[in-house]
């Protein structure tokens, strides 16, 4: 694994020496920025969609989970620090919200989520919230909403690079380094990021420790954008994460195991603009492959290994100056096995009609979208969505879609136990959001409604347990959103917040689903003077009950989280950093997942450096 990191790295740096002695004398083209997903821009009017700043970033540990959980409503149930983690979305299940990678669906074709703590947001430039269905769009699992993993090229931007180190308690290492390299022609962009920890933090109000914790995750992005000519461009995407765990204990006397996992994937796309018609062809190719000991000190495991081939083409014809037509067709074949599932393959195939017209004022969007396959039957997917601008600073926004979660492959396929027999998850969802926009605020506010069929669920059925479709499910409520800048003089103020009001209830029982909380919300405030900034974080979670019966007994009490932070600016351009944290500052006793207790006050050191 090491030599492939150091291989990609050095072919990348290779592609940039070579961009600065051959590329000068070919012809100046305008400049273009090459998105990775088209569709998150030009189909997602009608929802929200928040786009992280660098600089909120930049303040965040390496894991997806820190940076959400702080800057969405989305809640994570966690199982410790830096152990698996589990997001609900509007209410939903971890399957049910998809995460992205420029564009593709990456949700684990084992179980149908991904585990939060295993993303590394270092390796990416452009991180993204979309809420609410997008199921036509992302595939299986966008029925509460969908994370955006993306790395955008930008051209004749010159040689830049940045260096991220950062040190806290229970020995946290984490570093960053990013260099890009562009010109007129040509975009080359590496990141490679290392996170480290012993994570054996003492317990809030005990003497008792957190055994068994360690943990590294380490990954290479490498991607080259190049433009063939003013009409068609080339892009090739490619990431590798390698990492390992141990699953902390809940007590001493248990074994301790681990887990190792190294996923890869690699895109090439080509962009074709040709007066009213933009083409776009992707073929990808994406492993993920996991190892798990029930004893870390022996070599048996179990383990799982997918391999998925995806191609996908996607041709858009501009009907009118405010219109766009689009239509998509993709092909996903997948390879599996693991110790529990035999080799087996699944191909799905779906196409997909898409249309957008923007009339002064008001704008709607339409999608409709079918999946074949041999193992389950497709619903119809359809989106339609309405925006209307009341002047220049009020916006309204409605959107209704159908969505869907397929059975996984440990669901159609575990050995003695796999259901082919199943139905998707299906979701009616409707939401009506509003915005307004002044210079200095902005403010968001949406009420959902999702309904949702079919769930899959594993059930005792004699001395086996299957999966079969069962229960039903309303979530609804309300996700809110304020930010509000403003600057006297030297003097920087800013403030953002999310609120998120969740009701996700079993229509048979009336109860409220487990680990998700009526009430969340997180706030930031940043105060910068020339070259220091001070800032402050909350993060509230309400009572979450660990029962489906909702048995007050077991239930988690809610708790605040709240974080301190420093900022100093040195060099002539600024671009040094020099940054301290400290987390947790009231030494909160708390717990997101029951007996899995998260750390008291903790301290990180960090350097930025941009040249």
């Amino acid at each position: 694994m090491k030599q492939g990191l150091f291989i990609g790295f050095f072919w990348c740096f290779c592609c940039a020496a070579w961009a600065q002695t051959s590329l000068d004398s070919l012809q100046q083209l305008d400049e273009v920025l090459l998105k990775a997903d088209r569709y998150l821009k030009t189909f997602s009017n009608t929802q929200s969609v928040n786009v992280l700043k660098d600089s909120v970033v930049t303040r965040s540990t390496a894991s997806l989970t820190n940076l959400l959980n702080y800057n969405s409503g989305i809640y994570f149930k966690e199982n410790g620090l830096g152990m698996v983690s589990s997001p609900s979305f509007r209410g939903t299940t971890a399957q049910q919200t998809a995460v992205t990678w420029n564009g593709i669906n990456i949700n684990s074709q084992f179980n149908g989520q991904t585990d939060f703590n295993t993303i590394n947001i270092r390796s990416f430039n452009d991180i993204s919230v979309r809420s609410g269905g997008g199921s036509v769009l992302y595939g299986s699992g966008a029925i509460g909403g969908s994370i955006h993993l993306n790395n955008n090229l930008t051209f004749n931007g010159g040689f830049e690079n940045s260096l991220y180190a950062n040190y806290g308690s229970f020995n946290t290492v984490d570093v960053g380094y990013t260099s890009r390299f562009s010109s007129d022609r040509l975009s080359v962009d590496v990141a490679i990021s290392r996170i480290q920890s012993d994570n054996d933090y003492t317990y809030v109000n005990s003497e008792k420790e957190n055994l068994n914790g360690a943990f590294y995750n380490q990954s290479l992005a490498a991607n080259v954008g190049y433009k063939i000519n003013s009409k068609n461009s080339l892009k090739l995407y490619s990431y590798v994460f390698d990492g390992e765990r141990h699953f902390s204990l809940i007590f001493p006397t248990e074994t301790p195991t681990k887990y190792q996992d190294v996923n890869s994937r690699t895109m090439l796309e080509w962009l074709g603009l040709y007066q009213r018609f933009t083409s776009t062809l992707k073929l990808a190719y994406l492993t993920e492959k996991y190892k798990y000991f029930p004893n870390i000190n022996k070599e048996l495991h179990t383990f799982g290994e997918a391999k998925t081939l995806l191609g996908k083409y996607n041709l858009e014809y501009k009907l009118l100056e405010n219109a766009t037509l689009q239509g998509v067709v993709d092909v996903t074949h997948t390879k599996g096995e693991s110790s529990s599932v035999n080799k087996t393959n699944r191909t799905i195939s779906g196409f997909s009609l898409l249309f957008k017209q923007q009339l002064k004022n008001f704008l709607y969007e339409a999608t409709l979208r079918q999946e074949v396959t041999n193992n389950y039957e497709s619903p119809l997917l359809y989106s339609l969505g309405l925006q209307y601008k009341l002047g220049k600073h009020y916006t309204v926004n409605v959107n209704g879609s159908k969505n869907f979660r397929i059975p996984t492959y440990n669901d159609l396929y575990w050995e003695g136990s796999g259901n082919t027999n199943l139905k998707p998850e299906t979701a009616y969802q409707v939401e009506f959001g509003q915005e307004l926009l002044f210079k200095h605020i902005t403010f968001k506010a949406t009420g959902f409604y999702n309904d949702i069929t079919d769930m899959i669920r594993w059930l005792p059925t004699g001395s086996l347990w299957r999966p079969i479709n069962t229960d039903h499910v309303v979530t609804y409520g309300l996700e809110s959103q304020l930010k509000i800048n403003v600057n006297l003089n030297a003097h920087k103020l800013s403030f953002g917040g999310h609120y998120a009001y969740t009701v996700s209830e079993n229509q048979e029982t009336k109860k409220q689903l487990i680990y998700v909380p009526k009430h969340k919300g997180s706030a930031m405030f940043n105060y910068q003077y020339k070259r220091a900034s001070l800032y402050y974080q909350a993060l509230f979670v309400g009572e979450v009950f660990t029962l489906s019966d909702n048995n007050p007994r077991y239930m988690i009490d809610a708790y605040t989280v709240s974080n301190l932070g420093a900022e100093y600016a040195l060099g002539k351009a600024q671009q040094f950093v020099l940054g301290v944290q400290a987390k947790n500052i009231f030494n909160e006793d708390y717990q997101s997942v029951a007996d899995r207790f998260m750390p008291g006050i903790h301290y990180n050191f960090y350097l930025n450096f941009n040249f």
